[in-house]
C-alpha cells in the first residue's frame, strides 16, 4: 500500500505542477502593463496545494478501482488531458513549455493508439509454433478427459447442499487440473455478494469432479479461503495480487490450482507488452496462499509441479489470434487475408480447450478454419502446452480434407434433432490412425447424453456410445466396415497369432457382416466382412492366423485373417 500512496502523490504533484500556472497577472500590474510588459507576478502556493490534495484520493481512487498498472506508460491519457488543460490556463514562456509538452504527450498517444498497426510481426513472431503433420495416435487404454464442463457445473450446483451456510455463496468459475494423477474438475465456492462478504469474511472451500467418469459425483473440500475473486477491498484477490506487485502486466483471470494436499492457490499470469501497451508476451504466473495471502512470482521454467494452467487459456487464445490473422501482417488479415486461419470459438474455456496428453501434461487444444464464410473444413488445429505456452500446429494430412469443430457440432445436432440435443467440447483425436472428433452430447438442460465419435476426414462414419470406451468400439467396428484407417497407423503394435476358433458370433451391419472370434489363447478378435469376405464362413473349431493391432482392448481389432482350408 506504501508503494500505491508514493505513486499517487507524485501523479498528484507532477500534475498540479503542469495544470496550475506558477505566476499569475497582478490586477494592479495590468493598469501598469503600459510602463511595465513584464508585469508583476506573484506565486499561487494555495491553489497549487488545493490541487494536489484534490488530485490525490481521484488518482487513488482510479487506480484502487480498475487494479491497472502502475507504470508510467499507463499515464499517456491523463497527460495529454493535463498538459492541454495546463498550456490554456497559463501565459507566455510558460504556455509555451506547456504546449510543447501537450504535443509531446499527444505523439506518446498517437504511437500507443497506433501501435496495432505496426506490431503484428512481432505479434506472429511470438506466436510461432512447430508444425507438424498429426498429432500422436490416442492409447486406446486411456480414457480421454471427456465429461463437458457445463454437466460438471450441473452436478456440483446439485451437491451444493454440503457447504456449510449455504446461502452465503455460490458456485465459482470451473476449471480443469491434475491432482494427485487424476484428472478432475475444480469449482471455488465463492461469496454471492458484498453483504455476505461481510459476514461471512472467508469461503468453507471447493469442489471437485473426475474429469473422465461422468458416473461420479462432486465432493466438497473443506478449506478455508480469505483471498478470493469474489472479496472485497484488499482482500479481493485481483486487488491484492495488484498490490504485491504493482508494475506487473496481467492478462487473463485468476484460475484456482490445488496441490496434491488439496490445499488452494489462486494463480494469474503476467508478461509483458508487444510494443507501446499492445500485445501480450507471457513471462511468468503468481501465485497466492488464498488462506494467509503470501505471494510469489515465478518464471515459466520455475513454475511448481502442481500447477497445470500457469499460461491462462485467456493468453493462449490471443497468440491463436496472432499466430492465425498476423502471417502477412495487420492489413492483410482485414483485406487480402492471404494464408489468414481463424482459431475457433467452440472451446470451453477462453475459446480453447484444456486436454491432457498420455503423460499426463495438460494442452490447450484450438481448431483453426478459413475466414471465408460458410467453409466448415478445418485448416488445422494447435496443441498449447499450459505449462510452458510452447505450441504446436497440426496442418493434417495433406491429401484429406479435415472437418472443423464446427461441423462436427453441426452433425451432432441433425443427428438428435428431434431431442433438441447438443454437443460441446469437441476435441480431436488420432483414434486408430483416423483423425476424429470426440464430443459429448448434452440435452437442453445440461445432463450429458451420449458420447459422439465422427471422423474428421470421412464425417459419414460416425457412433455413439454411453461412455467414450463404449463409443470407441463402435467406433473401430464402424472403421473397418466403412474403409477408414484401423491399421498400423494405430500406436499399438501389429502382431500375429495363430490358434483354434473357440465361439463366433455375426453381426449384420448394412452390406456387410461385422464378426466377432474367440481362440483358444482366450482372446477375441473383432473383423468386418468388408476387409476380409471370406470370414462370414467363420466356424467354430476352424484353425485360423490372424494379423491383428494389439491395442489391450476386451476386442482386438484384426487386420487381416487366414482361415485353413478357404485360403
Amino acid at each position: 500500500m506504501g508503494n500505491m500512496f508514493l505513486f499517487v502523490l507524485i501523479v498528484a504533484i507532477v500534475s498540479a505542477l503542469v495544470l496550475i500556472p506558477f505566476y499569475r497577472e497582478d490586477p494592479a500590474s495590468e493598469r501598469k502593463s503600459k510602463n511595465n510588459a513584464k508585469g508583476n507576478r506573484r506565486l499561487m502556493p494555495g491553489v497549487m496545494i488545493t490541487v494536489i490534495v484534490l488530485l490525490i484520493p481521484s488518482v487513488f481512487a482510479y487506480y484502487y478501482i480498475t487494479n491497472y498498472d502502475r507504470n508510467p506508460s499507463s499515464l499517456w491519457v491523463f497527460a495529454i488531458i493535463i498538459t492541454a488543460l495546463g498550456a490554456l490556463l497559463s501565459t507566455g514562456m510558460e504556455r509555451k513549455v506547456k504546449a510543447l509538452l501537450f504535443l509531446v504527450s499527444l505523439v506518446f498517444g498517437t504511437y500507443f493508439l497506433t501501435a496495432f498497426l505496426f506490431n503484428a510481426d512481432e505479434k506472429f513472431e511470438i506466436a510461432q509454433m512447430e508444425q507438424e503433420v498429426e498429432i500422436k495416435s490416442f492409447d486406446e487404454k486411456e480414457t480421454p478427459a471427456s465429461v463437458p464442463p457445463e454437466f460438471a457445473r450441473n452436478k456440483m450446483r446439485k451437491a451444493f447442499g454440503q457447504v456449510p451456510n449455504t446461502s452465503y455463496y455460490e458456485l465459482g468459475n470451473l476449471q480443469i487440473q491434475k491432482v494427485k494423477g487424476d484428472y478432475v474438475y475444480i469449482a471455488p465456492v465463492e461469496f454471492s455478494g458484498f453483504f455476505k462478504w461481510m459476514k461471512g469474511k472467508e469461503t468453507p472451500g471447493y469442489f471437485t469432479l473426475s474429469a473422465t467418469d461422468s458416473s461420479a459425483n462432486p465432493k466438497f473440500v473443506k478449506s478455508e479461503m480469505i483471498y478470493t475473486p469474489s472479496s472485497y477491498f484488499n482482500k479481493s484477490i485481483e486487488r491484492h495480487i495488484r498490490m504485491q506487485y504493482p508494475k506487473h502486466i496481467f492478462y487473463g483471470d485468476v484460475q484456482l490450482e490445488i496441490d496434491d494436499e488439496g490445499k488452494p492457490y489462486y494463480i494469474r499470469s503476467y508478461g509483458e507488452f508487444i510494443s507501446a501497451r499492445n500485445g501480450f508476451d507471457v513471462k511468468g504466473v503468481v501465485v497466492v496462499d488464498s488462506k494467509n495471502g503470501d505471494t510469489k512470482s515465478y518464471t515459466l521454467s520455475e513454475v511448481p509441479e502442481f500447477i497445470d494452467g500457469a499460461v491462462s487459456p485467456e493468453i493462449v487464445s490471443l497468440q491463436n489470434s496472432y499466430f492465425g490473422n498476423y502471417i502477412h501482417g495487420f492489413w492483410n488479415s482485414l483485406f487480402g487475408k492471404s494464408d489468414v486461419k481463424l482459431p475457433s470459438d467452440e472451446g470451453t474455456e477462453a475459446n480453447v480447450s484444456p486436454i491432457f496428453d498420455q503423460n499426463g501434461v495438460m494442452y490447450y487444444f484450438t481448431d483453426f478454419t478459413s475466414p471465408k464464410e460458410g467453409v466448415d473444413s478445418m485448416l488445422g488445429y494447435s496443441l498449447t502446452n499450459s505449462r510452458t505456452g510452447e505450441a504446436t500446429y497440426y496442418t493434417g494430412n495433406p491429401d484429406e480434407s479435415y472437418m472443423d469443430s464446427q461441423g462436427a457440432l453441426q452433425i451432432i445436432e441433425k443427428k438428435f434433432i428431434e431431442k433438441k440435443w447438443h454437443g460441446e467440447m469437441p476435441v480431436i483425436y488420432n483414434f486408430y490412425g483416423e483423425a476424429s472428433w470426440l464430443t459429448p452430447v448434452l440435452d437442453s438442460n445440461g445432463f450429458l447424453q451420449n458420447y459422439f465419435i465422427v471422423s474428421a476426414a470421412n464425417p459419414e462414419i460416425s457412433v455413439f456410445g454411453v461412455t467414450p470406451n463404449e463409443a470407441l468400439k463402435q467406433y473401430k467396428t464402424s472403421l473397418q466396415r466403412g474403409g477408414g484407417s484401423v491399421d498400423g497407423s494405430s500406436k499399438a503394435d501389429e502382431k500375429q497369432i495363430s490358434g483354434t476358433v473357440l465361439r463366433v458370433y455375426k453381426e449384420k451391419s448394412g452390406d456387410f457382416t461385422v464378426v466377432s472370434f474367440l481362440l483358444d489363447n482366450k482372446k477375441s478378435y473383432i473383423l468386418s466382412s468388408e476387409k476380409e469376405p471370406l470370414i462370414i464362413y467363420l466356424k467354430e473349431g476352424d484353425k485360423v492366423n490372424v494379423t491383428y493391432l494389439d491395442t489391450d482392448e476386451d476386442f482386438l481389432p484384426a487386420k487381416e485373417i487366414v482361415i485353413e482350408g478357404l485360403e
